[in-house]
């Protein structure tokens, strides 16, 4: 008597391992599970979120599946979709980053709104200085906003500097240069600028271990860490920053929720006025600014 046969094993189509994907994700606490899933399935076949629609019935060969577990065995660890995919868009630019700098947020484009903006009397012969440029995407996004400006970004992390660099090579921003240094120690002496910039560590100490596992295990704590009401960083900015903002310069600082009014009142003790507070697309409190008279 011959044996029965095996079972067949299941036929993976697009739309069910994206329906398997999103799934799994939302069991695990991620925010966006099916977006996740697109990506990284897109990332997988070298495809686009509207080609997957598209081609939705299509089954995967034995390596696109297993292109694809692999990409979601690190979502599984709560890798940032950002890290995996090696890159994130920001300002309309794709800036190309991993673990050594923080993920671009759209709040940030905030920072860089509120820049040109206040700015605008200035635009065509602008000085700019990013402090914690991280991946670059303030200080690329300004040079190239502004291709007759000179940016330069400063951040303390050697390794943040090459990925700020290689994105500035890649995006063409040619008006940006980078320097190593904690803060304005990264500045040679007596220059002086139009505007300052900064997406500083803001998050207290004590509530690092309360962020999501994407943030707390995965980006740099060194950009993330303010002390302990977290804003020891940004008080270093606001107390150095008249020594090296020329007169009518711009400080423009990010800062986390609740934060803003703290920091609009040192900006004030230092002498800087027409402060104002922004808020982010989230309706949060998201970025102080002010100018330096008679600086």
């Amino acid at each position: 008597m011959s044996s029965a046969p095996s079972p067949q094993p299941p036929v993976w189509t697009i739309e069910s391992v994206l329906r398997w994907a999103a799934d799994d994700f939302r069991a695990r606490g991620a925010d966006t599970p099916r977006l996740d899933a697109e990506l990284l399935l897109g990332k997988a076949l070298q495809s686009t979120r509207i080609q997957l629609v598209i081609d939705s019935k299509r089954p995967l060969s034995a390596d696109e599946l297993s292109r694809y577990r692999e990409l979601v065995k690190r979502r599984r660890s709560r890798e940032p979709v950002a890290y995996i995919l090696g890159e994130r868009e920001f300002y309309g630019r794709t800036f190309r980053i991993d673990r050594r700098v923080l993920v671009p947020r759209p709040d940030t484009e905030t920072l860089v709104d509120v820049a040109l903006e206040r700015t605008q009397p200035i635009s065509l012969s602008m000085r700019a200085l990013d402090l914690c440029t991280g991946s670059g995407c303030v200080a690329i996004t300004l040079a190239r906003e502004r291709v007759t400006a000179r940016v330069l970004g400063a951040d303390v992390s050697v390794d943040a500097l090459a990925v700020a660099r290689d994105n500035a090579l890649r995006l063409g921003s040619y008006n940006a240069a980078f320097a190593h240094g904690d803060l304005f120690g990264a500045v040679p002496d007596g220059q002086r600028f139009d505007l300052v910039t900064a997406n500083a560590p803001y998050v207290a100490s004590s509530e690092i271990e309360e962020l999501a596992p994407e943030i707390r295990e995965f980006e740099p704590r060194v950009a993330l860490d303010g002390g302990r009401d977290g804003l020891d960083v940004v008080r270093r900015i606001v107390a150095q920053a008249p020594c090296h903002l020329a007169q009518g310069g711009v400080l423009a600082l990010e800062v986390g929720a609740g934060e803003a009014r703290s920091v609009a009142d040192l900006l004030g003790q230092r002498g800087f006025a027409d402060v104002e507070v922004r808020r982010d697309y989230g309706r949060v409190e998201r970025v102080v600014s002010g100018v330096l008279k008679g600086g």
